[in-house]
């Protein structure tokens, strides 16, 4: 009798068992396993080995980001379903590597900027937590763009953001800090709970959590469960609307933005975004095509919203305020996070839906570059400056030529103005994206918000060469945050040099 049994128990582990790919999961990978080394280290490091902690981080990442070149030669995918290639958990595609060493590549260069930040505090924030924190975070985000199933996104969201909740709050004793942590993870649990109730309401109705079995089914649906899949899709893409801090899931942007370490803002700002556009992208365009009239129009007004409430806000901040400087910054993300919203929005209306959600990839590149390179400007000043107001930038030039130069060429950039061609050329082409899909009245918004940023960043570009009353102080820059800022201006000067190779890179390859 069990020689009877035997076969088909033996077909049942094979059918459960899964070969695993160690290469096209080593990127996420290798950053999870330095957060653990470096959580272990600290317990073991005295007082004046913990700087270590912080250089072995920022190696960490860049040995991830390396690791994405193997894998360049052809898509690969793992922890799929037995006999069906094409419903995958994991999958290393070209959309998958662009997206993962945005994430990487920012959070390499928000490591840089905590170095400096780290020894500026002086014992004030704890270096072993901290990194810890920070490579985990780290380790989600570059998750999240290779999920193909909604249980596997959901996961790599919530691991991406609860260490930065942390991370915002890490100061001890700061009740700024505090407020702007707890805003943070009251908003963001609230969107969680929401998204999570419309993924199981697209479960109840489809029956499978993979987006390509979902895409399938959702369109098969019996008419009694259409509603339901609707509410589904709409609810399933709240939690990625609050990572992009699309208005109205935008109002914990400011605070937090001005509560966290400096260096941690960059990252949200960069790093946060990619991993809710990317998750966008995933949700709408790879497992919910058929409903592209439900989240077509819902993106094209949340991205119309988004633009305008954000450069409104930036329009508003007072020079001489407390922290004006980042929470310009910060306005000018959710600003930009409307941008980035119009290609997935013309996606819908498009018969190329590949080329239009390769436009937000391609802006998603060069808005990381130069708005990593204003916050790295931005934590040179505040060294000097810690209530980083506007104000504060007045005469720059005459104190550090060239970090005023750059800071000027990353506004341009930014406002899309020559010699920031880079800008320019990703808001042409996030432009086109609309009125190749017929979006016209977007792209007419979109011309309105253009025309009201480029107010305030050509007022901040001017007070960067303005006489500056009173002694001048010389800005001595450290060793990471002069790699941070001649990284950013590499990439920025190169791409504004030959804008067509940032297309080319940012073909995404989803379909």
């Amino acid at each position: 009798m069990s020689s009877v049994a035997h076969p088909p128990a033996q077909a049942l582990a094979e059918s459960v068992v899964q070969s695993v790919d160690w290469l096209a999961i080593a990127p996420p990978t290798l950053a999870a396993v330095v957060a653990l080394v470096v959580l272990v280290a600290d317990l073991f490091a005295g007082e004046a080995r913990k700087p270590l902690l912080g250089w072995f981080s920022v190696a960490g990442l860049a040995a991830s980001t390396a690791l994405l070149l193997p894998l360049m030669d052809g898509d690969r995918a793992t922890f799929c379903l037995t006999g069906d290639t094409h419903a995958c958990s994991y999958t290393a595609d070209h959309f998958t590597l662009v997206v993962q060493f945005l994430v990487l590549g920012g959070a390499l260069l928000a490591a840089l900027l905590s170095v400096t930040a780290l020894k500026d505090a002086r014992g004030r924030l704890p270096e072993g937590e901290f990194w810890f924190l920070l490579l985990s975070s780290a380790a989600g985000a570059a998750l999240l763009p290779a999920s193909r199933d909604l249980a596997t996104l959901v996961v790599a969201l919530e691991v991406a953001s609860l260490p930065a909740f942390a991370l915002v709050g890490i100061r001890h004793g700061d009740r700024k800090s505090s407020e702007a942590a707890l805003k943070f993870f009251l908003s963001s649990v609230t969107a969680t709970a929401v998204s999570l109730l419309g993924i199981s309401f697209v479960y109840a109705t489809t029956g499978t959590l993979y987006l390509t079995q979902v895409a399938d089914r959702i369109q098969r649906v019996d008419g009694q469960l259409h509603t339901l899949a609707q509410t589904g899709v709409v609810l399933t893409l709240v939690g990625f609307a609050f990572k992009t801090a699309a208005v109205p899931f935008h109002f914990w942007v400011p605070d937090t933005y001005v509560g966290a370490p400096l260096p941690i803002a960059a990252y949200l700002s960069v790093v946060g975004k990619a991993v809710g556009f990317s998750g966008l992208i995933l949700v709408t365009v790879v497992g919910f095509p058929s409903y592209a009239d439900v989240w077509g129009p819902a993106l094209a007004a949340l991205a119309a919203l988004t633009m305008t409430v954000g450069n409104v806000g930036a329009l508003r901040q007072q020079a001489t305020r407390a922290y004006s400087a980042v929470r310009l910054l910060a306005w000018s993300s959710v600003g930009q996070a409307g941008y980035l919203l119009v290609p997935i929005a013309a996606a819908a209306y498009s018969d190329d839906a590949e080329h239009a959600v390769g436009s937000t990839v391609a802006y998603a590149l060069m808005y990381a570059a130069v708005n990593l390179g204003a916050f790295a400007v931005a934590a040179l000043v505040g060294r000097t400056s810690t209530a980083n107001r506007l104000t504060d930038y007045r005469g720059l030039y005459t104190r550090n030529p060239l970090a005023a130069l750059l800071m000027a060429f990353f506004l341009l950039c930014l406002a899309g103005l020559p010699p920031g061609v880079i800008g320019l050329f990703a808001k042409v082409t996030v432009f086109s994206a609309a009125v190749d899909a017929g979006l016209g009245w977007l792209a007419v918004v979109m011309a309105v918000n253009v025309v009201i940023a480029l107010y305030y960043y050509l007022q901040w570009t001017a007070l960067l060469f303005r006489a500056r009353e009173g002694e001048t102080e010389k800005h001595r820059v450290p060793a990471p945050l002069t790699a941070a800022i001649a990284l950013t201006a590499a990439v920025g000067i190169a791409l504004s040099g030959a804008p067509q190779l940032i297309l080319r890179f940012a073909d995404t390859g989803l379909f």
